[in-house]
């Protein structure tokens, strides 16, 4: 069984001098936590804020890019990988596969070159929105500029087809979810969301979404944020004066993570946060049964969002207890074939699906 999540924000840590090689005391993820947690391969998500100048923003890519790719090769238990073959191959060697995503396509401006740039230097898939409307299609979040997928986005969904880059519509308006079901030629994924039947943020897909999902053959990847799993901890949380000052802090110690004073801040924040009243890993299972309930077993897998999240499930605090997942499943009666598909083979069809696809 190949166990992969679909998204997590580790680019944006090791840019704050995260050592990935070393067991960090409050980190989501880290090269001895992904052993430990049985993780056969994990997608970098490469994440730029909307706020963010396009000027900067491209440059910070290339930056996060470059530093992942440095702290992978530095680890002799993992490495990178481009194409499901070398994820195949790279667990038969007994390695992780670390692989590369873009959260937001902002940074890429109207220029299809350089997500071919992207592309050639081992980005996999574009994650095509974040918490804002960009230049190629409305968000979630807001979803007032294009009424869905912009004319320049159609092309954008077009090259990336033509590439093999998977389209990711995890922060993606309603309506621009069904325009790139409309416009792609090849499945689409949701890296990172959960089940609007069961916590209606918005960043949730509805049981319309998800059918429609799996009849274009892809797939949703259920995220581990408490805030997602549940509407009585987003509103908790929300009203909690604890969020904005996680907020502030948390921008503190970005704007100046070799500050010392400024680390422990954040360190002793995450500690207040792990000690909120959180749903439990259960939780996750949950979505995952409502997904498979709504779309069917081959349509579901696992993005976590971790090291983006604010605060994780408890009973899972990091990938070293991803475990805790299929225990939870076995329980709940899913056989090993469900199990392994859940796990990662259902998002490696996926991915080889796009890449037979690419022109």
């Amino acid at each position: 069984m190949i166990v992969l999540d679909s998204h997590c924000d580790t680019p944006s840590q090791v840019v704050r001098l995260r050592d990935l090689g070393l067991d960090n005391r409050l980190a989501h993820i880290d090269f001895p936590k992904l052993k430990a947690g049985k993780v056969d391969a994990c997608f970098f998500a490469l994440y730029t804020s909307q706020s963010k100048p396009r000027q900067e923003a491209l440059p910070y890519v290339w930056k996060m890019l470059e530093k992942s790719k440095e702290a992978v090769e530095k680890c002799p238990y993992a490495t990178l990988a481009t194409s499901t073959a070398e994820v195949y191959e790279n667990k038969a060697k007994g390695l992780i596969s670390i692989l590369f995503g873009m959260e937001n396509g902002n940074p890429v401006g109207e220029s299809v070159s350089e997500l071919v740039r992207l592309y050639e230097a081992g980005v996999r898939y574009v994650t095509l929105t974040h918490n804002g409307d960009n230049q190629i299609a409305d968000s979630a979040s807001q979803g007032t500029t294009w009424n869905g997928l912009s004319p320049f986005g159609e092309g954008f969904v077009a090259k990336m087809n033509e590439l093999g880059m998977i389209v990711d519509l995890a922060h993606a308006s309603d309506k621009t979810f069904y325009d790139c079901l409309s416009a792609s030629s090849t499945p689409i994924v949701s890296t990172h969301s959960c089940c609007r039947a069961l916590a209606s943020h918005r960043r949730n897909m509805d049981d319309k979404m998800l059918r429609a999902l799996a009849d274009k053959g892809g797939v949703i990847q259920i995220n581990f944020y408490p805030a997602f799993l549940s509407d009585d901890f987003n509103k908790a949380f929300s009203a909690n004066p604890l969020s904005d000052e996680a907020d502030r802090v948390e921008e503190e110690f970005i704007a100046d993570p070799a500050n010392a004073e400024k680390r422990q801040a954040w360190d002793n924040i995450q500690e207040k946060l792990l000690a909120l009243d959180r749903p439990s890993y259960k939780r996750v299972v949950d979505h995952i049964d409502h997904a498979v309930n709504v779309a069917g077993v081959e349509s579901v897998g696992l993005g976590s969002d971790f090291d983006g999240i604010v605060v994780p499930p408890a009973g899972l605090e990091n990938a070293s207890k991803m475990g805790v997942i299929f225990e939870e499943m076995c329980r709940r009666g899913y056989t090993d074939d469900a199990i392994e598909k859940i796990a990662g083979k259902n998002f490696l069809r996926v991915f080889s699906d796009v890449e037979k696809a690419a022109k």
